[in-house]
């Protein structure tokens, strides 16, 4: 489905291990293998607590996991540091969830979008105004902004700087986790469409994290479903109605409220509550909640497997021809 030409960066076997009590572990990322590409958004979706932000906290080197390598022009950046790290920084960058939380609440606009340019040596403490007043005109706030704090604007118009901050630099790559799931849904719109512009124009490569399938699906590429810390499927962004077949992704979709559904069908949930993540069952991790639990699925984990252009899925369902 993609030219391998345009990889960017790929993650290989990548597994972060926390040590808990009694000498036990909880596997946030189990064998986590995921592409990116030039140009492409990469939305990466599950519940709460999978471990998808875990994931893209290693791409901005927040943390990093405990096996596996992520390659990115052609080393392992997960093994980065000093001033090697420093510079590597500069070409993925993150707009996060809050931006009121991840600004300094008494800096004003002008320094917030500038302080990286500042960091690298881009700028003179001179330039800032002008330098300041252009990144707020791309993402479409007025270039008085530049003097206002923080607490001075709405949600949508702090993401808008959030995103100006992290396209300062002019990176490879972006990772977005849950960027608009703080703000109204009119303003979540605008917010897209703002992306998707500044991609196209900058050829820019993006991760997304978010919860919401349907959502995700306007606007992503390639879309990865997440659960338990593993990944459970992998599609085309623009077919996912079409070829979604995981039981937890098409559990995902149908939760998805739109109001052009039907309504005369009954909006099912799934079933059972997700098991610990540090009592994992043997076999494949959501056959407590999946009505087409076989007995292989209680002894044998699922891997990913190509069923289609682009789509891999973890399920015994499904072979390399298709369904079973």
């Amino acid at each position: 489905m993609f030219d391998e030409k345009d990889l960017i960066l790929e993650a290989k076997h990548v597994t972060r291990r926390f040590p808990v009590s009694n000498g036990r572990e909880l596997v946030a990322c189990n064998d986590i293998n995921l592409k990116l590409y030039k140009g492409k958004t990469l939305g990466l979706v599950g519940e709460s607590g999978c471990g998808k932000s875990t994931f893209m906290r290693f791409l901005v080197w927040l943390d990093r996991p405990t096996e596996g390598e992520i390659i990115y022009q052609g080393r392992d950046i997960t093994r980065l540091k000093g001033r090697e790290l420093h510079e590597m920084r500069q070409h993925i960058q993150m707009v996060f969830q809050d931006p009121a939380t991840s600004f300094n609440p008494k800096m004003k606009i002008r320094d917030i979008v500038c302080e990286p340019l500042l960091n690298y040596g881009r700028i003179r403490p001179s330039q800032k105004r002008d330098k300041a007043a252009e990144l707020l005109k791309m993402v479409e706030l007025p270039a008085d902004f530049i003097d206002r704090y923080p607490h001075n604007m709405s949600g949508g118009q702090r993401q808008r700087v959030a995103i100006a901050r992290a396209l300062a630099l002019e990176p490879e790559i972006i990772v977005m986790d849950e960027a608009t799931s703080a703000l109204d849904v009119s303003v979540q719109e605008t917010v897209i469409e703002l992306i998707t512009r500044l991609q196209r124009e900058k050829n820019i490569t993006i991760g997304f994290i978010c919860h919401n399938l349907g959502f995700i699906q306007s606007f992503s590429h390639q879309i990865a479903v997440m659960y338990l810390g593993n990944i459970v499927e992998v599609m085309p962004g623009d077919q996912l109605s079409q070829v979604c077949c995981h039981p937890y992704s098409r559990a995902l979709l149908s939760a998805v409220f739109d109001t052009r559904m039907d309504f005369s069908k009954k909006i099912e949930p799934i079933k059972g509550e997700p098991p610990s993540p540090l009592d994992l069952p043997t076999g494949c991790p959501f056959q407590d909640r999946c009505e087409c639990c076989e007995d292989i699925c209680r002894h044998e984990k699922p891997t990913l497997t190509e069923i289609g252009p682009g789509h891999e899925v973890a399920c015994h369902r499904f072979g390399k021809g298709g369904a079973a």
